[in-house]
């Protein structure tokens, strides 16, 4: 049986996005340890899931030449590794290795959960985390707290109505003030 996580950088102040939807603050800070962290993290496989707004962002940039220059093992994976976006709104997904769904997400994800294979992860896709966490159908949460406090943005849990309780499994503080912590949903 899959599980299902979430990897999304956040500010201090619990935003994934700015009002703007911009998330470029979470690139601004990189050293050589942060570069060498998400290389190995983009290495390890999986089933990629996106929201519409998350995709968009991802496909405008990661099988662009810059990306390929800038971090070449993350492109690679985010290129090569298989995908899914929900959209209800998408005609078509056209970046490598993507499958669109259209309707019915929970039911799409309960299944995929069940099959066999890899580990799916959400990156960004706020809506769809917010929608998933609600069905308690979130394994981990993975958040890179970044050192920058935003003022406003948009949070990875608008719309939660139930508590969320959490268990800490893992933390790491980068040299650049990043610091990972991981949760298991309760």
């Amino acid at each position: 049986m899959r599980r299902l996580l979430v990897f999304n950088n956040i500010t201090l102040d619990g935003y994934f996005t700015d009002t703007n939807n911009d998330m470029s603050w979470a690139h601004k800070n990189a050293d050589e340890e942060w570069n060498k962290f998400t290389s190995e993290n983009a290495s390890q496989g999986g089933l990629l899931l996106f929201g519409r707004k998350t995709y968009d962002l991802m496909v405008s940039f990661w099988p662009t030449k810059q990306a390929y220059e800038m971090m070449p093992t993350v492109a690679e994976g985010m290129n090569n590794l298989p995908k899914v976006v929900f959209s209800r709104t998408m005609e078509k997904a056209t970046w490598n290795n993507t499958r669109l769904v259209k309707d019915n997400m929970v039911e799409e994800v309960r299944r995929m959960k069940s099959e066999p294979g890899d580990n799916m992860v959400i990156m960004g896709s706020g809506t769809i985390v917010s929608q998933l966490t609600q069905e308690h159908l979130i394994d981990e949460y993975q958040f890179v707290v970044h050192p920058l406090v935003l003022g406003s943005g948009r949070t990875l849990f608008e719309g939660v109505k139930d508590q969320l309780p959490l268990k800490l499994i893992n933390s790491r503080a980068f040299g650049n003030g990043n610091v990972l912590l991981s949760y298991l949903s309760e």
